[in-house]
């Protein structure tokens, strides 16, 4: 743990998962240690995370095969995120760039690949091509509104770094001239409906992510107290080219009890 100018003990708390957690199938040490903390601690907590490989009942899954007590009323989505957006603005059709698994999250809109009132990008891995890209394009070129799940630059699997979909909607942006809507971190309005669940104001609430962008840097620029871990897709010489500096860095969240009992 990086002791120089410790932040005090937040009241609530939002983690990321994937990376902090756990990487692909592999537990990360510490990780049932903290949670059982928080929980014997009754410290407010909630689960924020940009993953769109899973709906939120097979993220549910996922990490109940892992062992790790975490229940979905405790999770915030991009996808379930996105899906309340585009109900607020009142838009019903929608090209789903999404695996088939996680359309279940956006029940109640209906998919169209020939009239979209929206694209909505997520991960589909090894789908992208070039016709896809480019139906997507001509979408937006005809006045779909780009969402973006997320813009993450790449995320860490087992056999390494992976690019991530912020490439995709980044080319989607540069073709069509115009910028997406994105839903999870590092949004503003995501951390907001976080907070508003917790609880809590920003002040009061810490950040705890493994992505210096979309974690610490959306965090703190909500108000927010953002905490890096040294897990996941953490690299220290990629952390130093974006120029944020945490406001606490832990080796990994088995740090997580030590800081909160200081």
């Amino acid at each position: 743990m990086n002791e120089a100018a410790t932040p005090p003990r937040p009241r609530g708390l939002l983690l990321d998962l994937d990376g902090v957690f756990y990487v692909g199938n592999q537990l990360i040490d510490g990780a049932l240690e903290a949670i059982d903390f928080l929980e014997r601690a009754q410290i407010p907590h909630l689960y924020l995370t940009n993953t769109t490989t899973r709906s939120l009942g097979e993220l549910e899954e996922k990490l109940h095969s892992l062992g790790l007590p975490i229940d979905r009323s405790r999770i915030l989505s991009a996808p379930l995120a996105a899906r309340r957006w585009l109900e607020q603005q009142g838009i019903q059709r929608c090209r789903l760039l999404v695996r088939e698994g996680v359309k279940i999250d956006f029940a109640g809109l209906a998919e169209d690949g020939d009239n979209p009132q929206a694209v909505v990008v997520g991960d589909i891995g090894s789908a992208w091509s070039y016709e896809l890209l480019n139906a997507a394009f001509r979408d937006l070129v005809n006045g779909a509104r780009l969402i973006a799940l997320h813009k993450n630059r790449y995320w860490q699997a087992e056999d390494g770094l992976r690019l991530d979909i912020g490439a995709f909607v980044a080319a989607l942006e540069y073709a069509a001239d115009l910028q997406a809507v994105i839903m999870g971190k590092p949004s503003p309005d995501f951390f907001a409906t976080a907070l508003q669940m917790l609880g809590l104001p920003a002040q009061a609430v810490a950040m705890i992510g493994d992505d210096i962008e979309s974690d610490v840097g959306g965090a703190q620029a909500c108000g927010i107290t953002g905490v890096l871990v040294k897990t996941g897709k953490y690299r220290p010489e990629l952390a130093a080219r974006t120029g944020i500096t945490p406001d606490l860095t832990l080796d990994s969240i088995a740090d997580l009890p030590c800081w909160l009992d200081t």
